[in-house]
């Protein structure tokens, strides 16, 4: 988009990306490599992500996320710091016909999110960043239909779902926690969901 990649300081932290692989946690986790984050493959880290599936699909162990997240939460909140930020679909806020499984089990994990802020506030800041169409050639998430339901008619780019995601990773972003962040071209303010 001709549009310079927000960055953010990570020096000196840790992160974990879990849950669904997708294009998006892929970019994102190369995102924090860029800003100096060290990627962990298991233990508590500074910031972890934990990513939902982002379109309907083949079974996944959303029990095992969930508590990947409330095991993680409680040892970032006893060390006194830490950060979540789920990557969820956008239809965990509002169902998508299409996707009624997806629209169910994501919603129990915004859910889940809330009632984790609740709970490790105030060491621990736990957000959520809802997709809407975002793809990288094909629609990595959400619907097609989305885009013509959106304001600003076309999919998001795997940059511009990255940049919402950085904001939540942010660690100068202190007051934030229990939100879910909505990057999907203005489809949840729609008005017609017919889909």
């Amino acid at each position: 988009m001709g549009n310079a990649a927000m960055q953010i300081d990570l020096a000196g932290k840790t992160a974990l990306i879990a849950g669904a692989a997708n294009p998006v946690s892929a970019a994102l986790q190369d995102r924090l490599e860029e800003d100096n984050a060290r990627i962990l493959p298991k233990g508590v880290p500074d910031l972890l992500i934990l990513s939902a599936p982002l379109l309907e699909g083949p079974d996944f162990d959303w029990d095992g996320l969930a508590d990947l997240a409330r095991a993680t939460g409680a040892a970032m909140q006893a060390r006194g710091a830490g950060r979540i930020v789920f990557l969820l679909p956008a239809c965990a806020a509002l169902p998508v016909r299409r996707q009624p499984n997806l629209s169910m089990r994501t919603a129990g994990l915004l859910a889940l999110m809330r009632n984790l802020a609740m709970s490790f506030a105030p060491q621990v800041a736990v957000n959520a960043l809802g997709l809407g169409a975002i793809t990288a050639e094909d629609l990595v998430s959400g619907d097609a239909a989305m885009i013509g339901h959106a304001p600003v008619g076309r999919a998001g780019t795997l940059d511009e779902a990255c940049a919402v995601a950085l904001f939540l990773c942010d660690p100068a972003n202190t007051y934030l926690t229990g939100q879910l962040l909505t990057a999907d071209g203005g489809w949840s303010a729609g008005y017609g969901r017919n889909f």
